[in-house]
């Protein structure tokens, strides 16, 4: 059954010839605007579609997303941003809303410029007013080499308010903002203040808590807005409720990373803060040695203790009081034997693979889950990633 955006928002899907016959133009709007936020790639070469909506949404206020996949506009040069903001003047001209109110995502290959007539032409046919309202339609039409569309929905107790998220994304994941595009609609009534500040808290437990290939991208972007119309809400359950929709996405995104085969979950405790926990987790899950035994179910959990010791800054980790598990098997410190690695091997056949990591380093902690946490998702490393990668433009 296809999933309607939630009430306030329209759309339109279509192809404009930016690089085959699939959908690859899509406009999500309301009718006025409403309070909204982003939250965008950290990385120096940030594409002219970053830069353009960085600048929009910085007012706390959109009225509608552009979303370009399979052609990222990026490293383009002044002709970039020119084609961006022309996009954005272009279609609101068509939705008879302001420049500023409307937000780009491009997607794709970087190097290249749109093909801008093609381009000019779709949104010269942009039927007035948007005709749909199907997310499940616009989460089709973002993507690149995702395999599925990602979408997730949720309820926010003790009102008539849903959230709808949408994502793309398989490969160059390793989101810093927060190549990921997720756009989250919903139609509470919030205030852009609390929106924003919402939206980064639940960004940095999720999505910028995934890693495919520890690649940030030039393009990551994710916006959110809100429609108003189902009337306010109680801010702790709207986060919940939004936390539910990231997480999903994040999940959704690690397991149809470039390739994957297997969804890796890496949890980490006993930390100094949560950023050292973090920092520590995001360290395994993107070691290719750790996403190629889980790959190939070799049980060579070393690698995880590798992964550890490789965090050299961090020199108050002590070897003495980590503790390494796979599952509920714990690895590190016992004396493993040919019974334990195959049980181990066992388990790493499964789609699913999870470490628990205890760093041990926060006062009074033996093993236990005190101090800093953090869990983080990827995928593991196939013989399918390099293909894919190897052959992208060709």
């Amino acid at each position: 059954m296809a999933v309607s955006l939630p009430r306030g928002f329209t759309s339109f899907v279509t192809n404009v010839g930016i690089k085959d016959a699939t959908d690859d133009f899509t406009v999500v709007a309301t009718n006025t605007p409403v309070s909204a936020s982003g939250v965008f790639t950290q990385s120096r070469f940030a594409g002219p579609s970053v830069l353009v909506s960085r600048e929009h949404v910085s007012s706390g206020h959109a009225q509608a997303v552009v979303v370009i996949s399979k052609n990222a506009n990026v490293a383009t040069g002044p002709i970039g941003l020119q084609h961006a903001r022309e996009i954005t003047e272009s279609v609101a001209a068509r939705l008879s809303c302001q420049p500023r109110d409307v937000l780009i995502a491009s997607t794709g290959v970087i190097g290249r410029t749109y093909p801008i007539d093609n381009i000019r032409r779709g949104i010269a046919g942009l039927p007035i007013p948007l005709p749909d309202n199907v997310a499940d339609r616009v989460a089709q039409g973002i993507m690149t080499t995702d395999t599925v569309p990602k979408i997730s929905t949720a309820a926010v107790a003790g009102s008539e308010a849903t959230i709808v998220g949408v994502a793309k994304g398989v490969g160059m994941i390793e989101p810093n903002m927060a190549t990921l595009i997720a756009l989250v609609f919903t139609d509470a009534d919030i205030d852009s203040t609390t929106l924003d500040a919402t939206f980064r808290r639940v960004v940095n437990r999720t999505l910028n808590c995934v890693s495919v290939d520890s690649d940030t991208s030039t393009s990551d972007t994710a916006i959110i807005m809100a429609s108003g119309v189902a009337g306010a809400v109680e801010n702790e359950s709207f986060e919940n409720a939004l936390h539910e929709v990231l997480l999903s996405l994040t999940h959704q995104i690690a397991r149809d990373g470039e390739g994957a085969e297997k969804l890796i979950e890496v949890h980490v405790d006993g930390a100094r803060d949560d950023d050292q926990a973090k920092r520590v987790a995001k360290s395994i899950v993107n070691s290719p040695l750790v996403k190629t035994a889980i790959h190939g179910a070799d049980p060579n959990w070393g690698r995880v203790a590798m992964a550890v010791g490789k965090c050299e800054t961090d020199t108050d980790i002590d070897q003495t009081k980590v503790v390494i598990r796979f599952g509920s098997q714990e690895l590190f410190p016992n004396q493993v034997s040919d019974k334990d690695l195959e049980q181990l091997s066992s388990y790493m056949r499964g789609d699913t693979v999870r470490i628990h990591v205890s760093l041990g380093v926060a006062k009074g902690i033996s093993g236990g889950t005190s101090g800093g946490t953090a869990t983080v998702w990827g995928c593991d490393l196939t013989d399918g990633y390099v293909r894919i990668n190897a052959d992208y433009t060709t």
